[in-house]
């Protein structure tokens, strides 16, 4: 697949920015690349703290959410929190729960099950509640599209508070965008058109956070009670892929610095049991680890499972809950590997990858996994994709997008084929009728207007940096840039015409390649590539010939030299530090 590689070349005085701030002008160059711009923003970016944070009060409806929930409380009346079964509707759930006991509501909690229920709160969901003697609706994670389910509830004569962080769904009209509202009694979502909340990018964890410190404050609880609650704010927004941008970025490092002395018994069991410590956990380890066990109960079995990991009161509760999620998600991840190669081979069977939008409908795979299959076919082709998967009730799916392609917005255009859809310029799900499914192949196709050149990838480099710059306080100030993901993500440097002294594989299974490179003023520095070895090696046999390899081999290689994309980082070795590069990409 044809890359570009493309140096981000934004514009400021990075010199004057690095002499306020005390930092190197290159450091300077990532932050403006992550466009900070302004002291303000960028001292808030380097240093801010929790007095930099937004005022809850600011969400539309808050206030009128918080005056009803603490009325509901002093009455004594029922109220359900109804959740999501991910990553971010579990620890959304968990805050709402912990607050509102601590308040002495009369509170329970369902978390709808994802192959019965599907997606957000529905009639059987209210009917259940009604029947239980429920009052009262609380949402997170969920609700703001939940229009005929939620007058369904009003005629019941509930109460029904949202609160979510979701797009705001839309018609398309002669006059333009439409967007719907149901009759709920209060809805905080920041993003609603008369919001004035200044960060609108906020996880459905982070909402229920904010909507817990306003409740608290109406209650007169201590703030600092409210912020116990970070961490799991912080997990769910790395989880839920957010933006780490503004206040999100700060949510997540204050969360981070939480996390790292945390005194949830789950969430200790889980970091333990993945054999990781409290105090090394960064926004990869949530990611990567962490999240997809929290995320795993949701789509093999029942969220409700992660929700009690969190709620464990108990060690040997807390060790059998982390034990019974890393045993979930190792199954998934099995599962899911099966799920790839199946798509992979039906998508070169039936020439799927000449689609704009690959559209590979796989009847026998469990529905819980047709995101991340879709995420995995998205990352080998750069299209936009949906898996698809048999139901009880007909096709459910899910969508993973390009940068250039709105998912959602594309969707609303054959809404018609739908029986539910929903979701983010950059992923979405859906049911249908499986006699839909190639009417929906077809329009989701003729629609588009990606042309080719947005199928190629672009390789974002921050700085073009030569090897002999790196020092070790340099990488040092890369800290200052964490927590890296979405929206912040980790810094990309390049160098031209780097000469390769030295190859060899090492690793216990003979997977990377550690080298010696030669700096532009004539010093050596290692450098490390993890994969590809035999990839490597028959490029440099293709671009210099086959004795080149060999040289490299011994240490004896001539005129080998490559473009590289990297990341300077420390290697330290029986107590020995030295400066490295790991080389993620060459040509």
């Amino acid at each position: 697949m044809t890359e570009k590689w493309m140096e981000i070349r934004k514009g400021a005085d990075f010199k004057k920015i690095g002499e306020a701030f005390s930092i190197d002008p290159v450091i300077a160059r990532i932050i403006r690349n992550r466009d900070v711009i302004g002291m303000d923003e960028i001292e808030m970016y380097l240093y801010g703290d929790a007095d930099k944070l937004y005022d809850p009060k600011l969400m539309h409806d808050m206030e009128k959410a918080v005056s009803i929930i603490s009325g509901k409380i002093k009455e004594g009346a029922s109220i359900r929190i109804i959740g999501d079964y991910d990553i971010d509707g579990i620890n959304a759930t968990y805050i709402l729960l912990k607050a509102l006991r601590e308040l002495g509501a009369k509170v329970s909690v369902e978390i709808p099950d994802r192959q019965k229920d599907g997606y957000g709160i529905n009639e059987n969901l209210i009917r259940e509640a009604k029947e239980a003697g429920v009052d009262t609706i609380l949402t997170c994670d969920n609700g703001i599209a939940a229009i005929d389910a939620i007058a369904y509830a009003k005629e019941e004569g509930m109460t029904v508070v949202v609160t979510d962080h979701h797009d705001i769904p839309f018609e398309e009209t002669e006059s333009g965008k439409q967007h719907l509202k149901s009759n709920a009694d209060a809805i905080v979502n920041p993003h609603q058109e008369e919001c004035q909340y200044p960060y609108k990018e906020l996880c459905g964890a982070a909402v229920a956070w904010k909507f817990v410190q306003a409740l608290y404050e109406k209650n007169q609880v201590a703030s600092d009670r409210a912020d116990e609650f970070l961490e799991n704010v912080a997990f769910a927004t790395i989880g839920d892929v957010m933006d780490l941008t503004g206040e999100n970025r700060l949510i997540v490092r204050l969360g981070l610095e939480r996390l790292h002395h945390t005194k949830n018994l789950g969430m200790r069991a889980l970091i333990f049991q993945n054999n990781l410590t409290m105090e090394q956990i960064k926004a990869y380890h949530i990611g990567f680890i962490l999240g997809p066990c929290m995320n795993a109960s949701g789509r093999l079995d029942t969220a409700k499972r992660s929700l009690q990991l969190l709620l464990a009161e108990t060690e040997r509760e807390a060790s059998e809950c982390a034990s019974d999620l890393i045993a979930l998600n190792t199954s998934r991840k099995s599962m899911t590997e099966e799920g790839v190669l199946e798509a992979f081979e039906l998508i070169e069977k039936e020439g799927i990858d000449k689609q704009k939008v690959m559209i590979v409908y796989l009847p026998d795979c469990h529905e819980s996994l047709a995101g991340i299959i879709a995420g995995r076919i998205r990352e080998r082709y750069n299209h936009p994709v949906f898996v698809l998967t048999k139901s009880e009730d007909g096709v459910k799916g899910s969508g993973r997008s390009i940068e250039a392609y709105s998912m959602y917005e594309e969707m609303t255009k054959c809404k018609d084929l739908f029986l539910k859809f929903g979701g983010h310029p950059m992923a979405a799900g859906l049911s249908l009728k499986e006699e839909n499914v190639p009417e929906f192949i077809r329009r989701m196709n003729e629609n588009c207007t990606l042309k080719e050149e947005d199928f190629y990838p672009v390789v974002s480099i921050d700085v073009a940096m030569p090897l002999s710059y790196i020092t070790e306080p340099l990488i040092e100030q890369l800290d200052l840039l964490e927590p890296f993901g979405k929206g912040n993500t980790k810094p990309v440097f390049a160098a031209k015409n780097v000469e390769l002294l030295r190859a060899r594989v090492v690793g216990k299974n003979a997977n990377v390649l550690k080298f010696t490179l030669l700096t532009e003023d004539g010093r050596t520095i290692d450098g490390v590539h993890f994969g590809g070895v035999e990839e490597f090696f028959s490029y440099i046999a293709e671009k210099f010939g086959k004795d080149a390899v060999e040289q490299l081999k011994m240490g004896k290689a001539e005129g080998v030299k490559l473009t590289i994309v990297y990341y300077p980082d420390i290697n330290e070795y029986n107590g020995r530090k030295s400066i490295q590069v790991v080389i993620q990409k060459y040509r």
